[in-house]
């Protein structure tokens, strides 16, 4: 039902309609051109604001609040300029498949087509990026378009929505009746679907379980670990998203992405069926799809995907099967099973592959500095199984997802689209949203310098991460590849850095250096211990350019 309220302004009915959809928490930095709705959140008792130094961290928070709680983060920035900011974070919960709704002050509407005061047509310029974007044109509609908002970033493939706020719409008053929570519809597989997933997987060998996606909860992973026990199948994560199947599970085989398990990926070249749950197999996660081929794959698959849209897209499956992740998951669960010994020597030679491409080698004889291997090593055996490990994108981060094992689901948060410097806004937000839990924030020296100055918001907002920056004076990746295509001719990649430990005191943080393996453990306690945010820089090899390969 919905109910008459008295005549208020924009700004009012906008956070009244964010209340009605249990938005708890709101990420941004404050313009003029929203301020109406800046008013009435101070009368909002139940919607926390927190103010960034940046709107791509704002943009980057609410993405890691979307995967954290499979409820849109909401993200409010200023027009032009504070857009443009944030599109970042679009990108990211675009390609990482993350509900989020930004909201943009717009230009009054009678100035549009002058290039007013920093006017941009948000429809066309997030038209390709978000999965909706669109301006309200009165007032009377902000109910409507702010549901439309909610329904379409959670339904099917979840994703961002950009909803446009003309500054008539806010400054002006109207009484409009208020629109129920939004409640959305999932598909779940029908018996026939289920009865061919199970002769297919009956007439296998070799098969493997891909899981990947968002959606996912405690109750559906522990689900899909019932399913996968009862049937003795191997599982392999797809590119940052191995929290969702328990690392030390003996079916757990790997992830794949970067620094993947070249017998992981020999695995996937002869398995005779892939059951692929969520993942929409991205280029990352194929290999350029050349490990599984586009639009055609050699071997037999099952895609499972909540959206339409997806299935069969990129990839001819000879079994799409349209469901929520949680759905099919608790239906498999309860099937009978199909097989539970016929490939148990497949699954167990393929968690010994794991094992040991997981656990970190000796450091290299030559190796100078920290072994990040060691580091990587420590915290998987200090932390709790809740702890939450951040990163964003470059070099260190597969010393990261090779060797750390998740354990529990919402752990892992890291985009897909590699975007630099996710990792410092992504760990506060989770740090503010379960103040309970251990966070650790991974970040290269160029992916840290992303968004150094969100360390101001963490310790305005008492949230006492661990930031672990691995500092090796360059941009590893790009190095990398450059060192491959043009050996000996640096260009562009060497990086000078400021005095890392001085930069996070100076924002009243926790910081100090570690030069040698051995001392990292008691400066990671020390770090644990501060009571405020805290930073360790690790002084690393430059020429160590992946846990394997060095540059000379």
């Amino acid at each position: 039902m919905s109910d008459s309220n008295p005549t208020r302004n924009g700004g009012q009915i906008l956070v009244e309609a964010l209340i009605r959809n249990a938005v708890d928490t709101i990420y941004c930095v404050p313009g003029e051109s929203y301020l109406p709705v800046l008013d009435a959140l101070h009368d909002a008792a139940s919607i926390r604001t927190i103010v960034t130094r940046h709107e791509g961290a704002a943009s980057n928070m609410a993405d890691a609040y979307g995967k954290l709680t499979g409820r849109p983060g909401i993200c409010f920035v200023t027009r032009g300029p504070g857009a443009t900011h944030a599109s970042n974070g679009v990108h990211t919960a675009r390609q990482d498949s993350t509900p989020m709704i930004l909201f943009v002050g717009q230009i009054e509407s009678s100035f549009k087509g002058r290039e007013a005061f920093q006017e941009v047509d948000y429809v066309q310029m997030f038209g390709g990026l978000a999965k909706w974007a669109v301006e309200i044109d009165s007032i009377e509609r902000i109910p409507e378009i702010v549901s439309k908002a909610f329904s379409i970033a959670l339904s099917g493939r979840p994703g961002p929505v950009v909803v446009a706020l003309p500054e008539e719409v806010l400054f002006g008053s109207a009484d409009v009746a208020d629109a129920e929570a939004v409640r959305v519809a999932h598909a779940a597989p029908d018996a026939a679907t289920l009865a061919e997933l199970q002769g297919l997987l009956a007439a296998a060998t070799r098969p493997l379980v891909i899981v990947g996606g968002t959606g996912w909860d405690a109750d559906s992973t522990q689900a899909l670990k019932r399913f996968v026990h009862a049937n003795h199948l191997p599982v392999a994560a797809s590119f940052r998203r191995q929290d969702l199947f328990d690392n030390r599970d003996p079916h757990y085989v790997g992830q794949l992405g970067l620094g993947t398990s070249p017998k992981l990926l020999d695995r996937v070249k002869h398995s005779d069926l892939l059951l692929v749950i969520g993942s929409r197999l991205s280029e990352t996660v194929s290999q350029g799809y050349t490990l599984i081929e586009s639009p055609t794959p050699k071997q037999p698959m099952i895609h499972v995907h909540p959206d339409p849209q997806e299935l069969n897209r990129v990839y001819r499956s000879q079994l799409p099967i349209l469901s929520s992740l949680g759905a099919f998951a608790h239906t498999v669960a309860a099937l009978e099973p199909v097989a539970s010994d016929a490939w148990k020597s497949w699954t167990d030679a393929a968690r010994a592959d794991y094992l040991g491409h997981s656990t970190p080698p000796l450091p290299h004889p030559q190796l100078v500095g920290v072994d990040m291997g060691a580091v990587v090593a420590h915290l998987n055996e200090v932390l709790p199984d809740d702890a939450v490990i951040t990163n964003g994108a470059g070099n260190y981060t597969v010393w990261v997802h090779r060797f750390y094992r998740y354990r529990q689901p919402a752990t892992e948060l890291a985009p897909t689209n590699g975007a630099m410097g996710y990792g410092l806004p992504a760990s506060i937000a989770a740090k503010l949203h379960a103040p309970q839990k251990t966070v650790v924030c991974f970040a290269g020296d160029g992916c840290f310098m992303m968004y150094p100055q969100e360390l101001a918001t963490a310790l305005q907002y008492n949230a006492p991460i661990v930031v672990i920056v691995v500092n090796n004076g360059m941009l590893a990746t790009i190095r990398m590849h450059q060192e491959r295509e043009y050996p000996g001719r640096v260009s562009a990649t060497d990086l000078a850095n400021p005095d890392f430990i001085a930069l996070a005191q100076s924002f009243g943080a926790h910081a100090e250096r570690v030069e040698r393996s051995e001392d990292f453990p008691a400066a990671f306690q020390r770090a644990q211990h501060a009571g405020v945010a805290a930073l360790i820089e690790l002084r690393v090899d430059p020429r160590q350019i992946t846990p394997q390969a060095r540059l000379d």
